[in-house]
C-alpha cells in the first residue's frame, strides 16, 4: 500500500546517525559529511516497486553530483528478517549493480528511521550547509504505472538551488511508496 512521505518541517536539523555501508563496511556519521555543501539523506530500499522505479535515477544523481559539494547518503530501514530482500548482502548487491558512488548503510535499529521521522521507500531528506532541512519530498511526478518519464526534476532543481547559494522552493510534494518496514513493536507512534 502506497503511502506519503510524513513532511518534517522546512529547518529541522538534521538528526545525528552511526551507520555502517553495506559494500565498503566503512562507519559514516553525518559528521562524515562535514565538508559538503549540501547533505541528501534517502531512505530507500531493494524490493520496493517505487525504488525499483527510480534506482536508475538515484544512481545518475549520485554520478551527475560527484565532486559538486553534495553529500549523499542512502539508508535502507526496513527489518530485513520479514523482507529479505533488504538484508545488507541484497543491499550490497544493488547498490554494486547500480555503481551507487554513495553509501548505502543499512539501519538496523530503525532509530535513524524514527529520527527523520522517514515514512517510505524512497524518501529524501536535503540539508543546506549548516544541516538545515531545506526540502523533503519527491523526486519527481513518476509513479510506477502513470508513464510519467523519471526526470529526478523536483529533487534535482532543489540540489541544485542549494548548491548554487538560492533558497529551495518551499512549495513541496510528499513522497509516494512502500512504507517502512517496521519491525514487529518498532513502529513510530
Amino acid at each position: 500500500m502506497a503511502v506519503e512521505s510524513f513532511m518534517l518541517s522546512l529547518g529541522t536539523s538534521a538528526p545525528a546517525f552511526t551507520l555502517r555501508d553495506v559494500v565498503s563496511g566503512e562507519v559514516y556519521q553525518l559528521d562524515s559529511f562535514a565538508g559538503s555543501s549540501a547533505l541528501l539523506v534517502m531512505f530507500i530500499c531493494r524490493h520496493c516497486p517505487y525504488v525499483v522505479h527510480v534506482e536508475q535515477e538515484l544512481a545518475g544523481i549520485g554520478r551527475d553530483y560527484q565532486g559538486t559539494g553534495l553529500g549523499m547518503i542512502a539508508i535502507s530501514s526496513n527489518d530485513p528478517k520479514s523482507y529479505p530482500d533488504d538484508a545488507p548482502p541484497r543491499l550490497k548487491e544493488m547498490a554494486e549493480r547500480l555503481a551507487f558512488t554513495f553509501p548505502f548503510c543499512c539501519d538496523d535499529t530503525q532509530e535513524v528511521a524514527k529520527a527523520y521521522r522517514a515514512a517510505c521507500t524512497p524518501d529524501f531528506f536535503l540539508f543546506d550547509r549548516y544541516r538545515r532541512l531545506v526540502y523533503r519530498g519527491q523526486l519527481d511526478d513518476s509513479r510506477p504505472g502513470n508513464n510519467k518519464p523519471v526526470t529526478g526534476r523536483d529533487l534535482r532543481a532543489a540540489i541544485d538551488a542549494v548548491l548554487g547559494g538560492k533558497p529551495v522552493n518551499p512549495s513541496q510534494k510528499a513522497s509516494v511508496g512502500c512504507s517502512i518496514k517496521w519491525r514487529p513493536g518498532n513502529a513510530p507512534v
